[in-house]
């Protein structure tokens, strides 16, 4: 990775455990930005993709409030293939834009390193070369289906699917420079944060020295 700054990739399969990942580095003083939450806040009332997504899918797409319709929006990616590179076209350089700002930003103002949270990073590619170091929340492929079923209400078929449009487990595994095994209790995966956050500390300390 070019820049200044330590910058981490963490990324994982759905219902792999990002989210206490992050936050567990965030209690440590890691700056955290999440790829999801940008793009939840691009296509909010007045978020800074609308415009664009209005303009080229038309106001089927647009909430009452201003918002993406997101169940519109999947409908029509559902039918339309093309559709999807079309709204990524347009999603995909505003939210590299913005994190890779918020990432300088948070290390100017003294954030250690940053934890740059992105789901699909392993399958995205051109992430991996603004990271220093990629890693990967794991659990048996079992685990992340149960655990999806119960948060979201969803059909075992239905999270294989998604799943199936992922990078595979060993294809993450493949692309880790960590790993946090996330199949036990929460507390084991905060003791694996804890054992990153002080190897990242003197990681980051080294790029700093460096340059």
């Amino acid at each position: 990775m070019t820049g200044p700054g330590f910058i981490v990739g963490l990324t994982g399969g759905i219902g792999s455990g990002k989210s206490a990942a992050a936050a567990f580095f965030a209690r440590h003083g890691a700056a955290v930005i999440d790829t999801d939450a940008l793009a939840h806040e691009l296509t909010a009332p007045g978020g800074a993709a609308m415009a664009a997504i209005r303009d080229t899918f038309g106001a089927g797409v647009i909430a009452a409030s201003g918002a993406l319709d997101r169940a519109a929006m999947r409908q029509l990616v559902f039918n339309d293939a093309a559709a999807k590179g079309r709204l990524e076209s347009i999603l995909h350089p505003l939210i590299r834009a913005e994190s890779q700002l918020r990432c300088e930003r948070d290390l100017a103002q003294g954030a250690p390193y940053a934890v740059l949270v992105v789901p699909l990073l392993v399958e995205s590619g051109s992430y991996r070369n603004r990271v220093s170091r990629v890693v990967v929340v794991d659990c048996d492929e079992a685990t992340q289906i149960a655990r999806v079923m119960a948060r979201n209400g969803m059909s075992r078929e239905e999270v294989q699917l998604i799943m199936a449009a992922q990078a595979s487990r060993a294809e993450r595994l493949a692309a880790a420079d960590d790993t946090l095994n996330n199949d036990a209790d929460i507390s084991g995966l905060e003791l694996q944060v804890a054992a990153l956050h002080r190897k990242y500390l003197i990681l980051g300390a080294k790029k700093t020295v460096t340059g």
